[in-house]
């Protein structure tokens, strides 16, 4: 895998043409700026934003904070490590924004991807209905906190019924113990991993390995040919030992 190619391919494929990313959201391009509006309780902020200089930068960051600031919006500008100018970061920082902790923005060939490890007492059960959305909140109340269950589950459904999302949960028995999702993005090359979460006491027993591995079928299957995720400290480890590769950095920016 060239990651140079690669990563221009994300960039344009998911970044400067972005299509909307969840029901009730638009894509606005303003200048060199490509920026998702959304429900109030979706995501708001910038995807790309193809500036040179310093100059540039000050005035469309300006420019969002008036147009998320008119909808009284909080948004998150994603920065990437190869975005420019090289002090975008500084000068989002400048303006109001609070960086969350940096990720590392990972991509796979979904085909490469070694098959499911052996799992003993667990078995994968994909996510099709209410029932099934239930099961997955329950993961994320155990494994992350509750405090967004309500927007996982209407966001999930939603995109069951438009058909852009594959979510599995991993049940032991009758206990739900990891659920993940993956985001599909028609006329893409792209699929996106998200939301890989596992209840504590059933960590280091290879069902994270397992749920990138059923993900990972499941996007051949549907013609996609690269896996991205945006990989948190404990995520990258794993995912390296499977196949991905680094590509850049991805730092959220957000602006109450």
């Amino acid at each position: 895998m060239n990651r140079d190619e690669v990563l221009a391919a994300f960039d344009r494929e998911l970044r400067r043409e972005a299509v909307a990313g969840e029901p009730g959201a638009a894509i606005e391009r303003d200048g060199g700026v490509v920026r998702q509006v959304g429900p109030e309780d979706g995501w708001n902020g910038v995807l790309w934003s193809g500036l040179s200089t310093g100059q540039d930068a000050d005035a469309a960051i300006a420019a969002q904070v008036r147009r998320f600031g008119a909808l009284g919006r909080s948004f998150e500008w994603k920065l990437y490590g190869h975005d420019r100018p090289a002090d975008l970061g500084d000068r989002l920082l400048a303006a109001g924004f609070v960086p969350e902790p940096a990720e590392t923005l990972m991509v796979a060939r979904a085909a490469d991807l070694p098959a499911a490890p052996a799992l003993d007492g667990i078995r994968l059960v994909p996510v099709t209905d209410q029932d099934g959305v239930e099961l997955v909140a329950d993961v994320h109340d155990a494994a992350f906190g509750g405090a967004a269950r309500v927007r996982i589950r209407e966001r999930l459904l939603a995109q069951l019924a438009a058909g852009t999302v594959v979510a599995v949960v991993a049940m032991a028995g009758d206990v739900p113990v990891s659920a993940a999702r993956m985001d599909l993005h028609p006329g893409t090359r792209f699929a996106g991993l998200w939301g890989g979460g596992t209840v504590p006491e059933w960590r280091g027993r290879g069902v994270y390995r397992a749920l990138v591995a059923y993900r990972a079928r499941e996007a051949v299957a549907r013609g996609y040919e690269y896996l991205q995720v945006d990989a948190s400290d404990q995520s990258r480890p794993i995912l390296l030992r499977l196949g991905f590769a680094e590509l850049t950095t991805t730092t959220p920016y957000v602006h109450p």
